[in-house]
């Protein structure tokens, strides 16, 4: 039966309601200003109901509705928090729109939706509510299945998402009460009710092996198998290389050449060689899988591996941009195999100036796989084997290439990262800090450099071009003076020398890092540093490289894992056929790829962190009353947070727990301080903390503060500094007239 509405009272309720656009009223008030009857109540209503579902009015919050306003109806990506509000991302806006929690409409974390600003006079902070949502993020959610007598819900397990998912018997896939599940979200048209969705598949029992980092990865919509068209095309491509495939390519299978690795890797996609010249000069070979041979363009696996952009690394499996038949069989490197490859031969003289290079593509047949661990034991001395001159060789090359960037201003940062060892249930037994070894720095060295020569070339094989031929570059701008200015604030705070400048160049960055290398501060001032910067990213445009200090660069060294090297490459072979026929719309289409690249590289990263995050919180529930020391890696006026050496898991102390004193808030010094004993704790003082508790579902881990260590010997100082102070006082005191 259809509601009964008035077209009349339609245009009643929108003549009121522009008099103040943008301006929540409520029904209640709207419907005495209009006289509406009580008899009339019910088509009132109707009517109003029918304008928001129209798009007409906006529906904000507890049956409060205002006129949109066109200049106040943004667009963007909703980020939720885990406390339940939210932040729009509005391109071309320098501040977010922040959404409280009731004002979220039908909207989940991530989703791109439509929002009606406030009037400006509810506060200098632009706010808003969420009308629409334009494009979902997720499809599916994973979570726990409850099964009561009349009805079924799931609860997610993702906190950001604030609303349980009702499930009814015959979408349920007979699942069991406890277990987890993965749902598909099929619908949710109104903020008062909750949004329904059908169970797809049973991942099974909470305690399940694996379903937990499993459940990280769908809440980052991040697809953990392949469909079956995908695998079955995977299996098309033959193992064996015809002599077709060899026309135009080097034959380097006489190269010595070779793999380094993690040791878990199955995913060779890059080998090294070093020869010295007749002139005595190096020259080092970087071969890079031939990926572009066995995907064609447009193919499913393209749009497959277009799709997901990148690998993703979680902390007890990969979920590979391509399926393993590819990404560890046909394209890895193994040893001992031919294989096809993408070549990048680059020859430094004594001064380290490149005087030649040759990319082309190439067949090698790999003499070895080494691991980081193994080649730094050759590098170290404490083992012999046949490469061990030319990996030494390498070390030396290697060095001397880093030693060349440093003077040209690139940026070292020694980010802290961590594995895990895992027993049979997936439970963490040891978090193991990953050492960055010389074995590490010598490849990285080397990728660098082939991924600099590719960029280059770009720019040669363009010349007599109006413009560069098209092409993706790995960019990075300079850092936001805002940021800078926050972060010079912080140093200021430290009491760490510099000297501030209106433009900042990669050299500072350096020295810096330089000048707290072995310091408390050290790890807490590289992160800040880190977040001062902007972000690298995927572009057609190129900017250059600040945190490299390089003007081209690009990454040609890991198709297997990363989509934007593999459009690198065919565009290489592309350009080697023919420069002057290009694609219509190339352009637009390499910005379109370097977006969703970035897009999906950020999210991977994400993943990747939370999945830390989840097995740190796992881990350190075990020591639950137990003793660390850490730095303060953060200062809030809610808390401290605290990173624990060796491991670098994070907790807070919340202030409310701190009962000694009462503490203030100082940003601007990064600290908290006693209003009564001026104790002051501060970002980067060293701790000692107890394990208070651990919330599994938010991934939340409370500390109590036990000591602050670095506070003793600011203790001592300031009272040798009142002593000197004393001292000169008396010292300046004149001297009575005798």
């Amino acid at each position: 039966m259809s509601r009964k509405i008035s077209p009349k009272i339609q245009e009643k309720i929108l003549t009121y309601l522009k008099q103040t656009p943008g301006v929540p009223v409520s029904r209640q008030i709207i419907s005495q200003a209009l006289g509406i009857r009580k008899n009339d109540y019910h088509v009132f209503l109707n009517s109003l109901i029918e304008l928001s579902k129209a798009g007409r009015v906006t529906h904000v919050k507890k049956m409060h509705y205002a006129y949109p306003q066109k200049s106040q109806i943004m667009q963007g990506e909703l980020r939720v928090t885990r406390s339940g509000f939210g932040f729009v991302d509005v391109e071309g806006q320098d501040v977010d729109v922040f959404v409280n929690q009731s004002n979220l409409n039908t909207a989940f974390d991530r989703d791109i939706v439509e929002i009606q600003l406030y009037a400006a006079s509810r506060g200098k902070r632009l706010e808003g509510f969420v009308t629409k949502v334009i494009k979902r993020f997720r499809e599916f959610i994973v979570g726990t299945y409850h099964k009561l007598d009349f009805y079924s819900y799931v609860v997610p397990d993702d906190p950001r998402i604030g609303r349980d998912i009702i499930v009814h018997e015959q979408n349920a896939l007979q699942a069991k009460d406890g277990q987890k599940v993965l749902v598909r979200f099929d619908r949710w048209e109104r903020n008062q009710h909750n949004p329904e969705g059908t169970i797809v598949e049973i991942l099974g029992d909470a305690d399940t092996p694996g379903v937990d980092v499993v459940s990280v990865a769908y809440s980052f919509n991040i697809p953990v198998k392949f469909s079956q068209q995908v695998e079955d095309d995977a299996r098309i491509p033959s193992d064996e290389i015809k002599n077709s495939d060899l026309d135009g390519r080097l034959d380097l299978r006489d190269l010595i050449c070779f793999t380094i690795d993690p040791v878990d890797a199955k995913d060779f996609d890059d080998a090294v060689s070093l020869e010295k010249t007749d002139k005595g000069y190096w020259r080092l070979g970087v071969h890079i899988a031939d990926v572009s041979h066995y995907v064609p363009e447009g193919s499913v696996i393209d749009k497959e591996a277009w799709q997901r952009g990148t690998s993703v690394y979680l902390v007890d499996r990969v979920i590979p941009m391509l399926p393993e038949r590819l990404s560890n069989h046909l394209c890895s490197l193994k040893p001992e195999t031919d294989r096809l490859t993408f070549s990048c031969f680059v020859e430094f003289d004594e001064t380290l100036k490149v005087i030649n290079y040759h990319i082309q593509p190439s067949i090698i047949h790999s003499k070895r796989r080494f691991n980081y661990q193994e080649v730094q034991e050759i590098l170290d001395g404490k083992r012999k084997d046949p490469l061990s001159d030319v990996l030494n060789d390498m070390l030396k090359l290697s060095k001397a290439l880093t030693k060349k960037r440093f003077e040209q201003g690139g940026i070292d940062f020694e980010t802290p990262e961590v594995r895990f060892e895992l027993d049979e249930k997936g439970r963490p037994l040891r978090v193991i800090p990953i050492k960055r070894l010389d074995s590490h720095r010598l490849v990285e060295e080397f990728m660098l450099a082939a991924n600099q020569t590719v960029a280059r070339h770009i720019g040669k094989i363009s010349k007599g071009r109006q413009n560069l031929l098209p092409f993706l570059y790995r960019v990075h701008e300079k850092p936001d003076p805002e940021k800078m200015d926050k972060f010079f604030e912080l140093l200021a705070a430290l009491e760490i020398p510099f000297k501030p400048m209106a433009k900042v160049s990669s050299k500072f960055f350096q020295q810096i890092l330089q000048s707290i290398k072995g310091s408390n501060e050290e790890t807490v001032i590289e992160e800040v540093a880190l977040r001062s910067m902007m972000k690298a990213v995927y572009s057609e445009k190129n900017i250059g490289h600040f945190g490299l200090g390089f003007k081209d660069y690009t990454h040609f060294t890991s198709p297997i894992r990363r989509y934007p090297d593999l459009t690198v490459h065919r565009l290489l072979k592309q350009y080697a056929k023919d420069k002057t026929r290009l694609p219509d719309n190339l352009i637009n289409k390499l910005r379109t790829i370097g977006e969703q690249s970035t897009r999906m590289e950020r999210l991977a990263q994400e993943a990747e962190r939370e999945s830390v995050k989840l097995k740190q919180a796992e881990y350190i529930s075990d020591y639950i009353g137990e003793i660390f020391t850490g730095l303060v890696s953060g200062v809030m006026s809610f808390g401290i947070f605290v990173e624990l050496h060796e491991t670098f898991i994070e907790g807070i102390i919340p202030i409310a727990s701190m009962l000694d004193d009462f503490y203030i808030h100082d940003d601007r010094t990064y600290s908290i301080i006693g209003r009564d004993t001026d104790k002051v704790i501060r970002l980067g003082d060293e701790v000692s903390i107890r394990v208070e508790s651990v919330d599994m579902e938010r991934k939340r881990i409370e500390f109590n503060l036990l000591e602050n260590i670095s506070d003793i010997p600011r203790q001592a100082g300031r009272k040798k500094e009142e002593k000197r102070q004393k001292t000169a006082r008396r010292r300046k005191r004149p001297r009575k007239k005798q």
